[in-house]
């Protein structure tokens, strides 16, 4: 976790924000209650700069929220903007339905509309009905989900692939002791106690943002 200099000083050292993001950005801060569920310039960029790295065929994303880490994944994975059958898919699950057209307008400015599929709906009942192995996952959902989600897409993760979990740090509140501890925050304490004890992984917790915990199947 940054404080605010750092924090200004790491976005100064980094490359822009893409346009049509920084205007997802700033209309997401303007329209939204909680415009801090958004991932932010640094991560996004993060986000899209391992996606790149990694080229993904299939990413999954859990919590679309407004669009913006969906079009960094995609835009760092397929940044020639080729056919899906040449670059692969991203589909991402949002389960608030209010969302959707929001949604939908950013991926459709994007031009990213053949590489993003959006599913309203609950993503323990969404992720089953798709059929893939996944590449490169992003959870960024209800926070007493996450080891259910985690559990339910790893054995359709590739050998090598990759999970990303956001919120990890909670704002530091993973550092209480448990009985002072609300719920999102024992499930997260206990999510990220899960990975970290998970022999079929490896993984890095990251104190970007508000904490990311990077995970690659072994």
């Amino acid at each position: 976790m940054m404080n605010d200099d750092i924090d200004a000083y790491a976005e100064a050292h980094s490359s822009p924000e893409p346009p049509v993001l920084a205007k997802l950005n700033r209309e997401t801060n303007l329209s939204q209650v909680y415009p801090q569920m958004l991932s932010g310039h640094l991560q996004g960029t993060f986000l899209q700069m391992i996606s790149a790295i990694m080229r993904p065929s299939r990413i999954l994303e859990i919590g679309t929220f407004t669009g913006y880490s969906a079009i960094h994944l995609a835009m760092g994975a397929w940044p020639a903007k080729d056919t899906p059958a040449d670059c692969g898919i991203l589909h991402t699950i949002e389960i608030n339905p209010e969302q959707e057209e929001m949604i939908r307008e950013y991926i459709r400015k994007s031009e990213m509309e053949e590489m993003i599929v959006l599913h309203i709906g609950d993503a323990m009942e969404v992720i089953p009905e798709i059929d893939e192995t996944w590449d490169l996952v992003f959870i960024d959902a209800d926070k007493t989900g996450y080891l259910d989600y985690y559990n339910l897409v790893l054995p359709r993760l590739r050998r090598g692939g990759v999970i990303i979990a956001d919120n990890v740090l909670w704002s530091g509140k993973v550092l209480d002791a448990p009985e002072n501890m609300d719920r999102d925050t024992l499930a997260l304490s206990s999510f990220n106690e899960h990975v970290t004890n998970d022999p079929r992984v490896q993984n890095l917790l990251m104190p970007l943002r508000d904490g990311l915990m990077m995970i690659r199947k072994l």
